[in-house]
């Protein structure tokens, strides 16, 4: 599928939009932010980390950590040159996510703070389209809903608008990921979003929140953690229309112990 159109938003000047590329609905999709390995033959969508390289002839989607930082990165951001974009507590001290231990948000409340992260985040984006990825997924969005009401779903959105725009004029489709029930259709129609990557949307019983706004066009992630039931219970529900995995919560790579993959 094929979509040609304007950037336009209330968050940032018009950039043209290259023909961008969807991924082939319900084409069955491996989930491999964990580390790289060689997908099934009959894998259509692959997802990788924007440190690894996208598969031939393969769907490649590219992932970003764009809200907050990766723990193998502190040194980079609380550099003096990006210490500043980081949140902090009244305390002074940075606010740590409370599920992920080691990653840090970034301050977006600040038009400035928002140019300069999207300035490192495009740099990133520019990598994944050398690299040869058709579309990129960009992660923890809904930061301000984990903030302690410091950080805001519209600056959020500004900054997403401001590599949205970017990664559409390169060409590469962009993801809505998660945050589905708090957005409603406003990612789409404001940032621009093209799909959506939603983890743990049957678990969460938000899934008609992703599907109300894009169709089809949605990947599926259940995680093993939660248990079989709601897996079970979203391939019985959409998985004749949407590729569904299922996989170990750190998504380790095949060979693993932990590893685990099924597919609807």
């Amino acid at each position: 599928m094929f979509l040609v159109a304007l950037s336009v938003g209330a968050f940032g000047s018009p950039l043209t939009k290259r023909a961008v590329t969807l991924p082939p609905l319900n084409g069955k999709a491996d989930y491999q932010i964990g580390g790289p390995y060689t997908p099934a033959s009959d894998v259509l969508v692959v997802t990788r980390d924007n440190t690894a390289s996208p598969v031939a002839s393969k769907y490649n989607i590219c992932y970003i950590n764009a809200f907050q930082t990766q723990p193998d990165a502190a040194s980079f951001w609380q550099s003096s040159a990006n210490a500043g974009l980081l949140l902090h507590k009244a305390s002074g001290a940075l606010f740590e996510d409370p599920d992920w231990p080691g990653e840090y948000f970034l301050d977006t409340r600040t038009d400035a703070n928002r140019q300069a992260i999207a300035t490192i985040i495009n740099g990133w984006i520019d990598s994944c389209q050398a690299k040869g990825f058709n579309a990129i997924e960009p992660d923890n969005l809904d930061t301000f809903t984990r903030s302690n009401n410091l950080l805001t779903a519209a600056d959020n959105l500004a900054l997403a608008k401001l590599f949205t725009d970017h990664a559409h004029s390169i060409g590469l489709a962009v993801a809505q990921k998660n945050t589905g029930g708090d957005l409603g259709s406003t990612g789409k129609s404001t940032v621009g979003f093209d799909f959506a990557v939603a983890e743990e949307c049957q678990e969460y019983e938000e899934c008609d929140s992703y599907t109300d706004v894009y169709g089809d066009n949605i990947i599926e992630i259940e995680y093993t953690d939660n248990g079989i039931a709601a897996w079970n219970s979203a391939c019985s529900a959409r998985g004749s229309s949407i590729s569904v995995i299922y996989r170990d919560r750190d998504v380790v790579p095949s060979g693993d112990s932990a590893y685990h993959y099924q597919e609807c």
